[in-house]
């Protein structure tokens, strides 16, 4: 296999990796900063949010998406977020300086 093969096929997996991760972590992630399925977490992250800002669209949102998940269109925006974020980390990776005379 030549190089370009080995990088295109390098692109294709991190891409795939970051796509699963991202849809697979995103409700863990909310969870984590106290968007869960019970409601919003005393001392969480969310809490403080909640405190500073109160109940906002973007508050009840994220609430809505860690009680009941993101449906079909939130996942695939983070799906699509993923990919972007791959391809960017394959581009930067794949990078090739050459020193010429």
């Amino acid at each position: 296999m030549d190089s370009e093969t080995i990088e295109k096929m390098c692109e294709t997996i991190i891409t795939a990796f970051s796509v699963g991760g991202v849809v697979i972590m995103s409700p863990a992630l909310l969870a984590w900063l106290g968007f869960t399925t019970t409601g919003i977490a005393a001392g969480s992250f969310a809490a403080y949010l909640m405190s500073m800002f109160g109940t906002t669209w973007w508050i009840a949102w994220l609430q809505s998406a860690g009680a009941a998940g993101f449906g079909w269109l939130g996942t695939s925006f983070s799906a699509a977020v993923g990919g972007t974020m791959g391809k960017i980390i394959s581009t930067v990776c794949n990078v090739t300086v050459k020193n010429e005379p």
